[in-house]
């Protein structure tokens, strides 16, 4: 079993809304409203062991996942949420081994979970314009343990003569306005790649999809990911009153080459299908 040691970061769980995230030191102690919590009490304690604060509280002692790296990040700017994240590594196929460029560092949550899943074989390449949001990124990278996996640069894409990377399996926009750097994402991506933007209100989605469609991308998606917890106890189980509501809208579409005489000009909301179609094709059997 895996042992907690000085400097081990260690989740210290109280509840749902009450917990921790902390690097383990012999001489601190960390005073919450259930107690104290004495450091040197728990060195040497297995993860998922517990331990009682000065109260009688009881504090679980988790190992922290990316998840809560995520969660309890240094925050520069919103992050993306774990709702979020789920759905762009399944969208995308998202696995190790893959280069991934990111437009806009922000508070390094999105780099974190990028480079969580594409190591150690992969790297992520990340770049914002504001050093400060570079440097509190930095840390929350190199907290989460993954900075071997990430390169950091301040530069502006938007009016770089020379795209720093190319073959990108995919590009992350993180940007006001994503729609500016299409050109851009396109030059380094890879065919087939895929551009992903976050964009916290419909008149982006809007903009965005109408430079997407001008720069020969296809199979666009574009969603909202919507996560309701639940109260789960015996004889009283309810929807949790507490909840995260709209964080944004998450775009996808994929790099192709569509020959000139072949190109149609932005498609009318009419020619978009009502059904989803995902299904067509199947036997009746597989369906």
């Amino acid at each position: 079993m895996k042992k907690i040691k000085q400097n081990s970061n260690v989740l210290f769980f109280f509840s749902d809304s009450k917990k921790w995230l902390m690097k383990v030191s012999k001489k601190q102690q960390f005073h919450t409203h259930v107690g104290v919590i004495d450091h040197k009490k728990v060195i040497g304690k297995e993860y998922g062991s517990a331990i009682k604060t000065n109260k009688g509280k009881i504090i679980y002692l988790l190992e922290p996942t990316i998840y809560d790296y995520v969660m309890k990040s240094q925050r520069s700017t919103q992050i993306v949420y774990p709702k979020d994240l789920g759905y762009i590594a399944a969208r995308t196929g998202l696995q190790s081994g893959q280069k991934i460029i990111e437009i806009g560092t922000g508070s390094g949550s999105l780099t974190t979970f990028l480079a969580s899943v594409v190591k150690p074989r992969g790297h992520v390449y990340t770049y914002d314009v504001d050093e400060n949001f570079i440097a509190i990124a930095r840390k929350n990278i190199e907290r989460a343990g993954v900075s071997k996996y990430v390169t950091m640069e301040k530069l502006d894409i938007k009016n770089s003569k020379k795209v720093p990377q190319t073959e990108a399996d995919m590009v992350v926009v993180d940007l006001g306005d994503p729609w500016t750097v299409v050109p851009q994402a396109r030059k380094m991506l890879k065919g087939s790649g895929f551009i992903v933007a976050i964009c916290p209100t419909m008149n982006q989605l809007e903009k965005l999809a109408a430079a997407l469609w001008e720069n020969d991308f296809f199979d666009m998606e574009f969603t909202e990911q919507i996560v309701r917890t639940i109260e789960a106890r015996e004889g009283k189980t309810r929807h949790s009153f507490r909840g995260i509501g709209h964080t944004t809208y998450v775009a996808f579409a994929r790099k192709v080459t569509t020959p000139k005489e072949l190109r149609k000009t932005i498609p009318d909301v009419q020619e978009i299908p009502e059904e989803s179609s995902e299904d067509e094709g199947l036997s009746t059997v597989e369906k």
